[in-house]
């Protein structure tokens, strides 16, 4: 489905915030009558200085439109504005129109649960969704309370942004709002499995599908123990509670961000109920989600950005919020090492892109260009600027800011500058002197990230700054040191192009710790020292600063892929097992074993193989070694064994099926008929999802030709189906697939005709032909970019790119041998 409009520009939204106060909505849903479509009436009183504005509005039809009573003509709606003139005083709009059910993760998705034919629905409001759910006034700073009225089916549960009730059945009531932008704004509904309970005052309750109700009781008492321990702590660290009501997290299907932070009702990615096990890392991961959310209730949500420039102040503070509490109150103290697998690099490789850009400041003339700047610099580097911030400041100060931030836009919006006046404020009031206009220019200001690296034969730490982005930054951060077999951490300020640095050394990993802001490249020497050193270094955090180190030197070809190669074979399993793209196990396969010497990946998979026979069964290091033998893996008969009977200690729940039964359909040992069976046999969302990519993956024409109905949308899937299907279709022979690369770029900019937004640009990031890394494949890259893409597309195809220009800087440097 295409939901095509025209962007919102700030100075639309300028004029429009000048012109309108909103008093409230109130919305009527009826999910009852309809599979493919809703009935919306929303009534949205104001009052105005009087003259022309318009409504955002995306629906399928409208049936009648009233302003002050008198009717408004539907026929002027176009491309989602509908334009009216407003009285001057109080007004009031009326619109019933109908909407549609949605299945790319945005506005109010629908989807079937395969298991048992149950459907679900929820709300995702961000960025301009919320026009295909109810007509409103689309922008941050007209906030204003929501009164809900839902018709559902009888056995369906509704929950929103404020308590409700089912005052007869099917029929429910919910309370007016706390005042609300319009892309916090959900519902969830469906025959939800609920979970309650209360803190401090406060009703707390999970839900989940009725298929994986199980697997939520499993993980109850751990969410709501992580829950209650990072309320105390930010009620602690904010000295004001939270202000929201109910707290509801609802595990949702097809969710296309990890989590969404709607006020009383935040909304996750279902897969984070955990229905086959999971390692350490991926319950951080979940914790720091969760904490992340919370965050947000105050930064964000009680304190919302005045325009979409600011939204990476309310990424940047959650993301260090949600570590730091993580960190510190729940059992999850090492977060800070895993996050620093997760993240790290998703920020660094964004900064050093010739799509990088200032964390702050960007200006953002229209909400679509906003979303283009909102990525791992907004997360990642905004986090780790953040950080440096806190303990430049102080916790008391850094807090005290924060606080009266928070008490002076209460329920209102504010802008970066209003949240550093609060922080001068606090640091003249403690005595404090730090420079806040000097740092906002170089950390917030600035793009780029600096380069440091150690030079053993003149002993000293370089500095580079951005060729295009000048700086003179200074960093303070600990450095690993190894002589002989002893690691040692040593303090260290760079504060000019070259600070010495007198050691007497094997190896230097610089800031393997996060402590600055910065690409660490590890020079010749230390990657050598690595190969016998990494495997036994204990420090969670120091292991994985050394992947950091070494995904940054890859990232600017300064590393020999064969180097990598060795360390990773006497190092696995490298602790990020799970395969996020931005982990280091994905990394390792998709983008160094296909430019490493041959016999890399079967190196890999021997290594793997004998960590199974080391490590004791049951253990997470088994875990690990198992999947990367599977991963790494091209014998028929060994998959066929493991599928029959796993090794002892393993189990073979749904996701190592279906890992093992898309390894032999990428290997050409799987038929559709044994997938079908299997996906028949155990049928799931999360089966459904694996059965679409090992389809793809098939090593034959027909495979490859359903694979690409998906990308053109001849064949319309659910997003993460959507996904699944991109990420395995350029596996097998690279002749089958050679023929696609060129129709990739001729075919792209039609892709917009079948999906929008989120969904559209993840589709044309998992179809880019990455393995194609060829002088021809750039070039067609970049001219596909000059075309008139959508803004998401152009985006992600951009970057890519200039993934493939860094992929053929390695094959140039370091042939293949």
């Amino acid at each position: 489905m295409s939901t095509q409009s025209l962007p919102l520009r700030r100075d639309e939204a300028t004029a429009r915030a000048g012109l309108l106060t909103i008093e409230d909505y109130d919305v009527r849903l009826d999910l009852a009558s309809s599979e493919e479509t809703f009935g919306s009436v929303t009534t949205i009183r104001f009052t105005s200085k009087g003259g022309p504005t318009f409504v955002d509005l995306k629906p399928v039809s409208v049936a009648r439109i009233s302003l002050n009573g008198s009717p408004v003509d539907p026929a002027t709606l176009a491309k989602g504005r509908l334009p009216i003139t407003t009285l001057e005083g109080a007004n009031e709009l009326v619109v019933e129109a109908t909407m549609p059910f949605r299945n790319d993760g945005e506005g109010l998705h629908r989807s079937v649960d395969p298991a048992d034919g149950r459907a679900y629905v929820y709300g995702m409001c961000f960025m301009d969704a919320a026009p295909t759910i109810f007509a409103c006034f689309d922008q941050p700073d007209l906030k204003a309370p929501y009164t809900f009225h839902v018709t559902a089916p009888r056995d369906w549960t509704v929950i929103g942004n404020a308590p409700g009730t089912q005052t007869s059945p099917g029929e429910w009531e919910f309370e007016r709002s706390q005042p609300l932008s319009t892309y916090f704004v959900t519902l969830v509904a469906g025959p939800w499995h609920m979970i309650h309970d209360e803190h401090d005052g406060i009703p707390l309750s999970l839900s989940s599908r009725q298929s994986i109700a199980a697997d939520l009781d499993k993980d109850a008492e751990e969410l709501f123990t992580l829950t209650k321990q990072c309320f105390d702590e930010f009620h602690r660290l904010f000295g004001i509670r939270y202000p929201f009501g109910n707290y509801h997290q609802a595990f949702v299907p097809e969710f296309n961000a990890g989590a969404m932070e709607n006020p009383g009702c935040v909304t996750f990615r279902d897969p984070l109920v955990f229905t086959s096990r999971v390692t350490r890392g991926m319950r951080i991961q979940r914790a720091t989600t969760v904490a992340h959310e919370m965050a947000h209730q105050w930064f964000g949500d009680l304190v919302t950005p005045q325009w979409w420039d600011d939204l990476w102040l309310n990424e940047s503070f959650a993301e260090y919020m949600g570590n730091r509490v993580t960190a510190d109150v729940t059992q999850y103290d090492d977060a800070w090492a895993d996050m620093s697998y997760a993240r790290r690099q998703w920020g660094l490789t964004a900064d050093q892109r010739g799509s990088t850009h200032s964390v702050a400041g960007n200006g953002a003339e229209d909400a679509v260009s906003a979303l283009q700047n909102f990525d791992g610099i907004s997360y990642s580097k905004g986090s780790a600027i953040l950080r440096q911030l806190a303990a430049s400041l102080g916790d008391d100060v850094f807090f005290a800011g924060a606080i009266d931030h928070f008490t002076r836009h209460r329920f209102g919006n504010a802008t970066m500058h209003d949240l550093f006046g609060s922080w001068a404020s606090a640091a003249a009031a403690a005595g404090v002197e730090f420079d806040l206009d000097t740092f906002t220019s170089q950390w917030l200001l600035t793009a780029g990230p600096d380069t440091l690296s150690w030079d053993p034969a003149k002993m000293v730490v370089n500095r580079t700054a951005p060729s295009l982005h000048p700086a003179n930054r200074s960093h303070t951060f600990r450095a690993a040191i190894l002589n002989g077999t002893q690691w040692t951490v040593e303090d260290i300020t760079v504060t000019g192009d070259q600070t010495p640095l007198q050691v007497a050394a094997n190896a230097v990993v610089l800031d393997p710790y996060d402590d600055t802001w910065a690409a660490a490249i590890p020079d010749w020497e230390t990657v050598q020292a690595l190969k016998g050193a990494l495997p036994s270094i204990t420090d969670g955090g120091l292991r994985a600063g050394v992947w950091n180190n070494l995904r940054s030197a890859w990232f600017n070809a300064a590393v020999d892929p064969a180097d990598v190669i060795d360390i990773a074979e006497a190092s696995l399993p490298i602790e990020d097992v799970e395969d996020s793209p931005r982990r280091t196990m994905p990394w390792l396969f998709g983008s160094v074993v296909p430019l490493a010497p041959a016999g890399a990946r079967e190196r890999l998979h021997e290594a793997a193989l004998r960590k199974l026979e080391e490590v004791p069964p049951g253990s997470e290091l088994q875990l690990s070694a198992y999947r990367t033998a599977i991963r790494s893996a091209s014998s028929e008969s060994l998959l066929r064994e493991w599928l029959a009977a796993p090794p002892a200690g393993i189990e073979t729940d749904l996701d190592l099926r279906w890992r093992i039964l898309a390894k032999l359909a990428e290997n050409g040992f799987a038929s559709r008929e044994e997938l079908h069976a299997a996906y028949d046999a155990e049928p799931a969302n999360d089966a459904r999802i694996h059965l679409n990519g090992a389809l793809v993956s098939i090593p034959d024409a027909e495979s490859k030709a359903y694979g690409w109905s998906v990308f053109t949308g001849e064949t319309d899937l659910p997003n993460y189906d959507i996904l699944a299907a991109g990420r395995a279709f350029w596996t097998g022979p690279a002749e089958l697939t050679a023929g696609y690369v060129e129709r990739y770029f001729s075919e792209l900019p039609a892709t917009a005709e079948k999906r929008s937004g989120w969904s559209l640009a993840e589709a044309a990031e998992a179809f880019f032909p990455s393995g194609s890394v060829t002088e021809e494949t750039l070039a067609a890259a970049r001219a596909v970019v000059q075309l008139d893409l959508d803004p998401g597309v152009r985006r992600r195809v951009s970057d890519a790119a200039d993934n493939l220009q860094r992929q053929l800087a390695v094959k140039v440097t370091y042939p293949r041998r």
